[in-house]
């Protein structure tokens, strides 16, 4: 082996353990970057009052945000769904939905069968029969088109419940869901409804009433439109100033921090009643080892005003950004500024009373049906 040889070895095997070295060191600071954010003895606007309410998680809001942020203000950037300030003119141009109020008010629990989302098909009955005998049956039918069905059975008492076991009933009905995110109730899933229901009745010993197709399929268009017009997320991102943070350190301090990881990866802030306030996207695969962008998502819909999701993802985006040195920006990049926040919130505002006039507030369990 000549004296060059040598060398040349000597040199290569002194690149690949700097370069080595380098990363390890890399991967240090980033582990270390997000411990010490974690690790300050700050009051954590997730966790505040937790020792005055032993195991009760509490919602971030915008009054723990720090001094000079400006806590009256609501998130947004440009990654929402829908533009929400036009929704007041186009929804009035399509009052065709929600726009009247219920026919019947029912005075009892909230019922299964919903006569402003789903088409109502009534089942008579040769006489009175027993949940556990009918239940079978419907529960072949369960689904169409990715519609849920459902059913209810009015009680020798004349009463309207949920079909169970136990139950006795003198009349059916079921509800097929005519909109949801995906798309509208169509002909040919009003058509396999019907087809398979005559076939339920015929089991039970019943005859089903089957409405007009033609305005069933006006009012499920109309109802998808309302759905597609409200469908609205807004995000916030927090972007590192300096080095990456560590994904498995970050996971395990956002979990100690009030987010609960999901099977599927998710990262999710509870509202308190087992449904979720917002959710946080680390914006990488699991094999990957840091991330220098954390992006929080609210599905506006689903979230009722009076929890406040809109100020509670920028309060804890904010408590993000300080605790790991890092901005909220915008889509582009940019910080978003006091005034970008208050534009959005004012159209937050516009957007939620649509909902309540339209009698599908957000939040409410006809939201949720809707939204899915």
């Amino acid at each position: 082996m000549t004296e060059l040889q040598v060398s040349l070895i000597a040199i290569g095997s002194s690149i690949v353990v700097g370069v080595i070295s380098y990363n390890k060191w890399q991967e240090y600071k980033a582990r270390k970057s997000v411990e010490r954010a974690f690790s300050s003895s700050t009051e954590d606007v997730l966790m505040r009052d937790a020792a005055a309410t032993p195991g009760q998680r509490r919602e971030p809001l915008l009054d723990d945000a720090p001094e000079g942020d400006g806590g009256s203000g609501m998130p947004g950037d440009a990654s929402r769904a829908q533009d929400t300030g036009a929704h007041a003119d186009q929804h009035s141009e399509h009052g065709g939905i929600a726009l009247e109020p219920a026919a019947a008010e029912r005075p009892q629990k909230a019922l299964p069968v919903d006569e402003l989302i789903d088409c109502e098909i009534a089942i008579e009955l040769e006489g009175p029969v027993r949940g556990e005998k009918v239940l079978p049956a419907l529960q072949r039918l369960g689904h169409v088109g990715g519609k849920a069905v459902h059913y209810i059975g009015q009680a020798e008492d004349g009463q309207w419940e949920e079909v169970a076991t136990g139950g006795v009933y003198t009349t059916l009905r079921a509800g097929v869901q005519m909109a949801n995110r995906n798309s509208n109730l169509n002909e040919i899933e009003f058509s396999e409804v019907v087809t398979r229901l005559r076939q339920v009745a015929d089991e039970i010993g019943g005859e089903s009433f089957v409405p007009d197709m033609t305005q069933v399929m006006v009012s499920a268009r109309q109802l998808h439109q309302f759905v597609a017009e409200h469908d609205a997320q807004l995000g916030v991102t927090v972007h590192s100033k300096g080095a990456p943070w560590a994904i498995s350190t970050l996971l395990a301090a956002l979990e100690r921090h009030g987010f609960d990881l999901r099977p599927d990866g998710r990262l999710v802030m509870q509202d308190g009643e087992n449904g979720v306030l917002f959710s946080l996207s680390t914006n990488v695969t699991l094999a990957e080892e840091t991330t220098n962008r954390l992006t929080l998502l609210l599905d506006v819909p689903r979230v009722a005003p009076e929890r406040d999701g809109f100020g509670a993802m920028v309060a804890c985006a904010r408590m993000l950004a300080a605790r790991l040195d890092g901005v909220v920006v915008d889509d582009a990049g940019q910080p978003l500024s006091e005034a970008e926040i208050a534009g959005i919130a004012a159209q937050v505002d516009g957007f939620y009373a649509e909902m309540e006039a339209a009698d599908i507030p957000a939040g409410s369990v006809r939201a949720l049906r809707l939204f899915s």
